[in-house]
């Protein structure tokens, strides 16, 4: 029996773990869920799965939830506050930490896990990006066990022979991995269109179902530029080694290519619940409940290079990768900034990688020590990208 806590349960990933840990109540007891502030879902998660603890970082959202909790008879423990969120990352009871949270709130509590060897089923991009250094040297010197969740980290891993880990790029034979993308919702739109989209047309995702911050940076291609950023540090990539393509029809998840010229791809229907039960069952395999596969309906599969003036985000990600240290913390901060102040129809779809690169130009990149030198990058960035942000609103 596997003992999990699933950071942010209550958005997508969360979500698509629960359904696969209900499909297994013999191998899977959820012993701990944590959230943002969405208590109304959280709340049905601990009436149906009765976990020992539940943590809600908002702590007036957690001592609504404690309140609704005893008057239903739940004997789930309500913890508030961010550092609860950590605390239950790093539970003792726990054998399995799913990392969920989206955003660079992400970082502590996955970080804490990591401290304690759990294995972990990593969805937050932003912990590498932000202190991929920190994080992977934690993950060695405590022997966690790190499994993608990232339907294309997820591929990859599926894609390298079982030895990687010990026979690196060039024993294994690889030359170069492939990182599929769906293009978004605008992926065909007309270019002088895109200053003018809405929100809700950004998180219109033509494939995945996904919250709104991923959806936008979807649109956006940013998620692409975090994900290749995490592509190279999971597996020890430089930048040149790993290409970005298009597939709208999110069948194939990435493909590795090795130096005989054999490319293996993995494929599946575009459902979150594929990678999370090969990660959660590994090295066993286990049902999911997703729809199998048909390529004859399917019909067709398309590949083609993104275009980088419809995506310049991807641009400003391999820059971040070039300048280094903590160049990844401010190019995230800056973007969470962006990306909320574009929801909030204070800035346009297009400002977002204008903020980005401003920020990005202006906060000199600074080597990555300790921990602290990420938050005060992050910190510096996100008040950075609201002063553009003030800029842009007020012309």
């Amino acid at each position: 029996m596997m003992r999990l806590v699933v950071l942010g349960s209550t958005g997508s990933i969360g979500v698509s773990t629960l359904d696969v840990a209900a499909r297994h109540p013999d191998r899977y007891q959820v012993v701990g869920l944590a959230a943002q502030r969405n208590i109304e879902r959280l709340r049905e998660q601990c009436l149906r799965f009765r976990p020992r603890y539940a943590a809600v970082a908002d702590a007036r959202a957690a001592a609504e939830l404690r309140r609704q909790l005893a008057a239903r008879g739940c004997p789930t423990e309500v913890l508030g506050g961010a550092e609860a969120v950590r605390d239950l990352a790093a539970l003792d009871e726990a054998d399995c930490v799913v990392a969920g949270i989206v955003g660079a709130a992400g970082l502590q509590p996955t970080l804490a896990a990591a401290e304690k060897g759990k294995r972990i089923l990593l969805a937050n991009k932003e912990v590498l990006v932000m202190a991929g250094t920190i994080f992977m040297e934690t993950v060695r010197r405590s022997q966690a066990l790190l499994m993608p969740i990232d339907s294309e980290h997820n591929a990859i891993f599926q894609c390298l022979p079982d030895d990687f880990g010990s026979r690196g790029l060039s024993g294994s034979g690889v030359r170069r991995v492939l990182l599929t993308a769906s293009g978004g919702p605008f992926r065909t739109a007309d270019l002088a269109r895109l200053p003018d989209v809405t929100p809700e047309e950004a998180c219109a995702h033509p494939n995945w179902s996904m919250g709104k911050k991923i959806s936008v940076d979807s649109a956006s291609m940013m998620n692409k530029g975090l994900e290749l950023i995490e592509a190279c540090l999971l597996f020890d990539l430089a930048p040149e080694q790993v290409e970005v393509v298009l597939h709208p029809q999110s069948i194939v998840h990435s493909l590795v290519e090795y130096i005989d010229g054999s490319v293996l791809a993995q494929m599946g229907n575009p459902d979150m619940r594929t990678p999370i039960a090969h990660a959660l069952a590994w090295p066993e395999r286990t049902t999911a409940g997703v729809e199998p596969l048909d390529l004859a309906k399917i019909g067709r599969l398309d590949f083609e290079a993104p275009d980088p003036r419809r995506y310049p985000c991807l641009g400003l990600a391999y820059e971040a990768l070039r300048l280094g240290g903590t160049a990844g913390a401010v190019l995230n901060a800056a973007n969470e900034v962006a990306v909320a102040e574009f929801l909030a129809r204070r800035i346009r779809f297009t400002d977002i990688a204008a903020v980005v690169e401003s920020v990005l130009n202006s906060v000199p990149p600074q080597a990555v020590e300790r921990l602290d030198d990420v938050l005060a990058a992050d910190a510096e960035a996100r008040a950075a990208a609201g002063a553009v942000v003030g800029k842009i609103a007020a012309a």
